[in-house]
């Protein structure tokens, strides 16, 4: 019984499937916009938005909160120092799926994953 679980598991174990999520959000912090499928879209939005939510803070402690998630130091200064400020004033919603279309190869539902602003 699949009863109150929350979230997919996307074909992949934990361990794999935590990897992606990490990876991902690093390159959307990273590139400011990511083309990935719309399930996995949808899967690492909420985490991407909770790392917003903790850079927009900025103390020690939400920057330890998000170094739990992302290793690259790099990221974790662009997050907290550019990204967090910029989005300060909005309440929430700082990420945007756009429909791409099917991919080619398996027709897999393909879309931009971007940060608002």
């Amino acid at each position: 019984m699949g009863h109150a679980k929350a979230g997919s598991k996307l074909g992949r174990k934990t361990g794999h499937r935590r990897a992606m999520f990490r990876n991902l959000m690093s390159d959307l912090f990273r590139h400011e916009r990511i083309r990935t499928t719309s399930a996995k879209a949808d899967a690492v939005r909420g985490e991407a938005e909770r790392l917003i939510t903790f850079a927009r803070r900025g103390d020690l402690h939400a920057r330890r909160m998000i170094m739990r998630e992302i290793q690259d130091p790099a990221i974790v200064d662009k997050l907290i120092h550019v990204i967090g400020p910029d989005m300060s004033e909005r309440p929430g919603g700082y990420t945007r799926v756009v429909n791409l279309g099917p991919r080619k190869g398996d027709a897999a539902p393909m879309v931009y994953l971007e940060l608002v602003d």
